[in-house]
């Protein structure tokens, strides 16, 4: 996905010179290519994400098209108020990338990793949220923000996670993507980010029944497709590598209340923090987001039927 990210910035770059990328000292090997490419349209802001965001919204004003790059737990989580006051309410198009979003910086601690990041940019007006699945997610999604006329939020997880699309995609904005679908199936996944694979993989063993979706986008979201897919099964699963509070399950669980109400099981972080520092996998292990543990939440749900 990184690399799908560098290859779409490039080009981006190449073909409107307005594009600007800003890092807050961050994605060194990253762009590479991007400075090599093009050099007067990189800014190192330094460790100031803060600052960063201002002058983003300042070049925004001045007819520039910023790209603002930092770790997630940063961007947005640490320039929040900047994003809110100095951009979205401007109505600027700032593009806002958020890498290593979720448990990818295991070991760096609970300051690194983000859990919170789609809860707290989604409540703020004219701020999209984008959570590409995979490589071919990710292309769409900076197209889709290169073309948006206000700030978007673009949240990267785990890179290496395994594809879930076999071509390029050239979806609608807000659309949900079905990747697989069970005629006459009364079990449904709707995962976004990193747990898309995760969902996949499991309709292809343990629920072979089951459709699965894949959530691009979470705001704006396609309300009429989340009710047609929940008044079309009987169970919902949604699947993040994020706080069941606020993110993907939320805005799932808050559509169906409306309009179509459904049993869902939001499969998410609870409400804590990471007790130990480790490798990603040993984190999704303790937050119960491993398969094995994936598979019990799901088995209780259906038995509740």
């Amino acid at each position: 996905m990184r690399a799908a990210f560098s290859n779409a910035i490039v080009k981006l770059a190449k073909n409107d010179p307005q594009v600007l990328l800003l890092t807050g000292d961050h994605g060194y090997a990253l762009f590479d290519e991007f400075r090599k490419a093009c050099p007067q349209q990189y800014i190192n802001a330094g460790i100031a994400e803060q600052n960063m965001v201002g002058m983003a919204a300042g070049l925004a004003k001045a007819g520039f098209k910023p790209i603002v790059y930092g770790l997630s737990a940063f961007v947005p989580i640490r320039v929040l108020e900047q994003i809110k006051l100095d951009v979205a309410h401007d109505h600027l198009p700032v593009i806002f990338i958020g890498d290593g979003a979720g448990f990818v910086y295991s070991h760096l601690g609970t300051s690194h990793q983000s859990t919170e990041d789609i809860a707290c940019a989604r409540v703020i007006p004219n701020l999209s949220v984008y959570s590409p699945a995979d490589a071919h997610e990710l292309t769409a999604c900076m197209e889709a923000a290169y073309q948006s006329h206000s700030a978007v939020y673009i949240r990267m997880g785990k890179s290496d996670r395994d594809e879930v699309h076999a071509a390029p995609l050239s979806p609608k904005t807000g659309d949900l993507l079905a990747i697989k679908q069970t005629p006459h199936s009364t079990l449904a996944f709707i995962a976004t980010g990193s747990l898309s694979s995760t969902a996949l993989a499991l309709a292809n063993t343990k629920y072979p029944k089951a459709s699965v979706w894949s959530a691009p986008f979470i705001k704006p979201i396609n309300s009429n497709q989340v009710i047609e897919i929940c008044k079309q099964h009987q169970q919902i699963v949604t699947l993040e590598e994020h706080s069941v509070f606020g993110g993907l399950g939320s805005t799932i669980a808050e559509i169906s209340s409306a309009h179509s109400p459904s049993h869902i099981l939001r499969i998410g972080v609870e409400d804590r923090f990471s007790t130990h520092c480790g490798s990603y996998e040993y984190l999704l292990k303790e937050h119960g987001l491993d398969s094995n543990a994936i598979i019990q939440k799901i088995d209780r749900f259906l038995a509740q039927k």
